[in-house]
């Protein structure tokens, strides 16, 4: 587990969903996924079972303040062409508003990065939108942002 003076990061646990549902709300609706273009219950429902299911590579972890839930963090691990250990990919974070700036984000991320260590990772990295400035802040403290643009291209499964 993961603490600094006021926050505590650890793995989540299936009596979390409560209070985990309402971040995870939250950041899609950061990312521009709500009504008509929201995600459907059923990725709400496969991501969150996903967390318990020891055969998946998908994570999560969430940080208290105060005795609530007030962060969110999910991370896979997958083989990478220019590694020989696997590489841990930050797919979610997202802390209360509120508490931006107080700490939530950077315990994240450092659980993260201590999970990586264990699982013998060898790199860990993420992606944000350009318009996230708040984050990004934080970001060039704790990582390098190496130049990279993403392209995506949504397909209809067969």
């Amino acid at each position: 587990m993961t603490a600094s003076p006021d926050i505590q990061v650890r793995p989540i646990r299936q009596e979390d969903r409560e209070q985990w549902t309402p971040l995870w709300l939250g950041y899609n609706v950061f990312y521009g996924r709500e009504g008509s273009t929201a995600l459907p219950q059923q990725i709400t429902d496969v991501t969150w079972s996903r967390f318990f299911n020891p055969v998946e590579p998908v994570f999560a972890a969430v940080a208290e303040h105060e005795g609530r839930i007030v962060g969110l963090v999910h991370y896979l691990f997958h083989r990478s062409t220019t590694r020989i250990e696997p590489i841990c990919y930050l797919q979610d974070l997202f802390t209360e508003p509120t508490l931006r700036g107080k700490g939530v984000g950077r315990a994240l991320i450092q659980f993260v990065y201590e999970q990586a260590q264990l699982a013998n990772s060898s790199r860990v990295y993420w992606q944000t939108h350009t318009t996230n400035a708040t984050g990004r802040m934080l970001y060039d403290k704790v990582a390098a942002h190496m130049g990279f643009i993403v392209y995506t291209k949504e397909l209809q499964p067969v």
